[in-house]
């Protein structure tokens, strides 16, 4: 007879955005919470009100979150406490004149937890991505009273450039551990570590391109690129009404707005090569569907920390074509798709290149998502977890399992 003894602990998940709420942030924090959960893992979500987190309250817009998360961690008893940081997600407080004193609402909750915290960071960029997120080009901006506010909020954003790394490095520091999505924000947030973003498909066999253009109601001839997502005017697709996509290619929209975006967007198109589903927030099953339907994922963006539409694709087997940006780069490197200068005449070729030596990148993207699987990034994370618990050697309670082997004849 011979005894096990399991560990058991308990993970206090926190992102503010969460299913059924929409955005990219809390579709993959819930995905990775059903992961952990599948692998037995005692995991309590808080999240906003509007959100299906087991405990509810934290906002952009609640000055009192590090309060609240406090007290949530001494009623919870949580081993560790995960935090999902994302700027938005818990108030980001800009300062003009003293950007030192540029604040978030979770400062406090960082400075006086007592137990280990996880961090995983979604957003940082260079200065040029930065400043893009402000734009000074907005409607009615001729009338002299909108002009002088939108300077100052530009003003206000240029000074905060340093803040928001200054922000990101002491919240690092006072985390056991720090997670990022790629190379290319490990390398702007000192001492953190990659996990990629998981996916796997919503289908437990692969759908043909063909089998999942029918259910889709699209054309079954020729190739299909994808514009899918949470919509922000960073995203760049304003620039697919000057693309003229390529004889055997067409170009399928469809997207919707995050939980908290306010944005006025509105695009239209007018061109036959350019399919526009408009079918908004799409379920599991539509979503995976969807990109079994299309050959290449297409991102045009302007600004980019990070993309589960990327990842997505790629779970999927779908290779990328986007633009030139530091994150896209890094995979591109991998041969998982291209990028390219943000120009219609670039993009036309690239997709045109990518039809050329489309089985090459097929082929790397095929082995990469086999590294994507959110199971095997649940086991990525369970295993940081048990390395924190050890390290700081904390009593957890334990389950004994009692195994006798039967009797041996011999």
């Amino acid at each position: 007879m011979y005894k096990i003894v399991v560990a058991k602990f308990k993970i206090l998940m926190v992102c503010t955005e969460y299913p059924p709420m929409q955005g990219g942030v809390g579709r993959y924090t819930n995905n990775l919470v059903n992961s952990l959960r599948s692998n037995n893992i005692d995991v309590i979500v808080v999240s906003s009100s509007d959100g299906s987190g087991d405990y509810k309250g934290i906002s952009p817009h609640n000055k009192n979150n590090s309060e609240l998360l406090l007290q949530l961690v001494k009623e919870t008893k949580a081993d560790i406490v995960h935090v999902q940081h994302e700027f938005g997600l818990y108030g980001f407080y800009l300062n003009s004149l003293k950007p030192s004193k540029t604040s978030t609402g979770l400062d406090k909750f960082y400075d006086k937890c007592l137990t280990p915290i996880v961090t995983t960071f979604h957003t940082s960029m260079y200065f040029k991505q930065w400043m893009k997120l402000r734009n000074i080009k907005e409607k009615d901006n001729d009338k002299d009273f909108l002009r002088i506010f939108a300077l100052y909020k530009y003003w206000q954003h240029f000074v905060n450039y340093s803040s928001m790394h200054r922000i990101n490095k002491d919240l690092m520091s006072k985390s056991v551990y720090g997670i990022v999505l790629s190379n290319y924000v490990r390398k702007l947030i000192p001492r953190t570590n990659v996990v990629y973003h998981g996916s796997v498909p919503y289908f437990k066999n692969e759908i043909s391109c063909i089998e999942a253009r029918k259910k889709m109601h699209l054309p079954e001839n020729g190739r299909l690129a994808l514009a899918q997502g949470f919509i922000t005017n960073t995203k760049g697709w304003d620039i697919i009404r000057k693309i003229k996509m390529p004889k055997e290619w067409r170009l399928v929209v469809n997207y919707s707005k995050n939980f908290y975006n306010n944005e006025k967007i509105n695009f239209e198109f007018h061109d036959d090569k350019v399919i526009n589903l408009n079918k908004r927030y799409l379920s599991e099953e539509e979503l995976s569907l969807l990109f079994f339907s299309c050959d290449v994922v297409f991102l045009p963006y302007k600004v980019c920390s990070g993309s589960g539409v990327m990842f997505d694709g790629l779970g999927h087997g779908k290779p990328f074509v986007a633009s030139d940006l530091g994150f896209f780069k890094e995979f591109s490197s991998m041969s998982l798709g291209m990028v390219t200068k943000r120009d219609p005449r670039k993009f036309e070729k690239a997709f045109e290149q990518m039809d050329k030596n489309y089985k090459h990148y097929e082929s790397s993207v095929k082995e990469f998502k086999k590294d994507i699987i959110w199971d095997s990034i649940a086991k990525h994370h369970i295993s940081i977890y048990k390395g924190i618990i050890k390290d700081k050697s904390l009593e957890l309670p334990t389950t004994e399992i009692i195994h006798t082997p039967k009797s041996v004849t011999r």
